[in-house]
């Protein structure tokens, strides 16, 4: 005992591990590769936490997950070093790793004690995957909401357009009736006062020719006793003198003469009102369409006379050589009206605001523009419209004139006679300061449009 106390205190302080195992190869094999791969073990598994915590950034407690990785890199390390002391004493370097391990274990441990209660409440894989089919479920039922809210909306849209176009529906409808009953009304006044006055101006008519013949015979009587009685009683002297006997047989053959043009002219003026009604042509019939222009300028005459202010409206025709046309005359007649109308309106606002600067026309255009399609053009130098007020402008009670003084009817009617009635086109081309152009083009023979493609309506004056 003596000998080995002796020993130990003149032996080296520090020897390496290898000692304790006497340096036996399989025991100091043995203790390497258990080490080795107790080291390797607690590398591998730190370095997959840490992995697993990256790549899961919003996982719950990923803070001890980290203390855990650095305990185990501390365990792996101590292990590390007892490989490391079996040939190199540096046992004061292993035991401050062992400490730093255990300082890390025991405040790894501290920090998991409160965090049990918080673990308790995070769901357990059951209750996840309840949760996930909650949700599944819950999402599928938002998913048919949706389709279905999706589908009540193209219901509604669809029952939206249906209203929209039973609103257009109505108002051509409303449109129509009023103008039907609008131009029955006026055809029937028309008609009956054409009848009225005709009566008469026949009568006085064909009394004239009579009246004429009469007023001959008796100034050839005068001549007569002028000639064989050249000096008549004082009395007959007289009478003659107070009566200017000389100017009235001078006179009386021109007055008859005037009164017969005048009762032409009411004539022609009736006939061209029954020709503007056509009561009883509600039928499709080939007409000559220079007719019923002239008979409607005829109509607006008066309209187009000279007023305190401002001249006369000047109407200028280019009349093509048209064929009759198959139409429904009463109807393109009021088309004409409507748009010789509108017309004269625009002339008169200009003749007001342009100081007679500009002389007010209405110029008439008309041409075969294919085999079987007609155009007529009415082109006013009036103030014009802008972009806006054209896109409008068929619109059923769309005016731009004055409260009372149109009511909206007259181009959406013309529109729906020309493109409706006549398949034709009715267009319009305008700009500020530039005038109007309205371009009607409809078929010659209404029973070829279905075989024939009609061009469109060329707006270039």
């Amino acid at each position: 005992m003596q000998s080995f106390i002796t020993h130990s205190l003149t032996a080296p302080l520090f020897m390496p591990h290898g000692n304790c195992y006497l340096w036996k190869p399989g025991l100091v094999w043995l203790h390497l590769l258990s080490d080795g791969f107790i080291a390797l073990a607690y590398a591998s598994i730190p370095l997959t936490l840490i992995y697993f915590v990256y790549q899961r950034r919003n996982l719950p407690f990923s803070r001890i997950f980290l203390m855990f990785a650095a305990f185990i890199i501390a365990c792996g390390t101590t292990h590390a070093m007892a490989i490391w002391t079996i040939w190199h004493p540096d046992y004061w370097l292993s035991g401050l790793v062992k400490a730093i391990t255990a300082l890390i274990s025991v405040y790894t441990a501290l920090e998991l004690i409160p965090l049990m209660p918080k673990a308790f409440d995070v769901a357990s894989a059951v209750e996840l995957e309840a949760a996930n089919k909650r949700l599944e479920a819950e999402i599928r039922e938002r998913q048919q909401t949706e389709v279905a809210l999706r589908r009540s909306q193209d219901e509604i849209q669809q029952k939206a357009t249906l209203l929209e176009k039973a609103l257009r529906d109505l108002q051509h409808a409303q449109a129509q009736l009023v103008h039907t009953e609008k131009m029955s009304s006026l055809g029937q006044l028309v008609a009956g006062l054409a009848h009225e006055i005709n009566n008469p101006v026949n009568f006085i008519f064909g009394n004239l020719v009579h009246a004429k013949n009469y007023a001959q015979d008796l100034l050839k009587l005068i001549s007569l006793y002028d000639k064989h009685y050249p000096q008549p009683v004082p009395e007959i002297q007289t009478t003659a003198e107070q009566m200017d006997l000389a100017f009235l047989r001078d006179d009386l053959p021109h007055l008859l003469e005037s009164m017969e043009v005048g009762t032409k002219r009411i004539r022609q003026i009736v006939l061209s009102l029954r020709n503007f009604a056509r009561m009883d042509q509600a039928e499709v019939k080939a007409v000559d369409l220079h007719e019923g222009l002239e008979g409607t300028l005829l109509i607006l005459q008066n309209q187009l006379k000279a007023k305190p202010g401002y001249a006369e409206i000047n109407i200028v025709k280019e009349y093509g050589d048209l064929p009759k046309v198959e139409c429904y005359v009463g109807q393109l007649n009021q088309v004409f009206m409507n748009l010789l109308s509108n017309a004269i309106d625009a002339l008169e606002e200009s003749r007001t605001t342009d100081n007679g600067q500009n002389h007010p026309t209405i110029r008439i255009r008309t041409e075969a523009i294919a085999p079987n399609q007609v155009a007529i053009r009415i082109i006013d130098n009036g103030p014009g419209m802008t972009e806006k007020t054209q896109r409008q402008l068929f619109d059923p009670f769309f005016t731009t004139k004055p409260v009372g003084k149109g009511t909206g009817l007259g181009l959406s009617i013309s529109y729906q006679i020309v493109v409706d009635k006549h398949q034709g086109q009715l267009n319009c081309r305008s700009a500020p300061g530039q005038g109007a152009e309205f371009a009607i083009a409809i078929p010659i023979q209404q029973h070829r449009q279905q075989q024939i493609p009609q061009p469109e309506v060329s707006l270039t004056a």
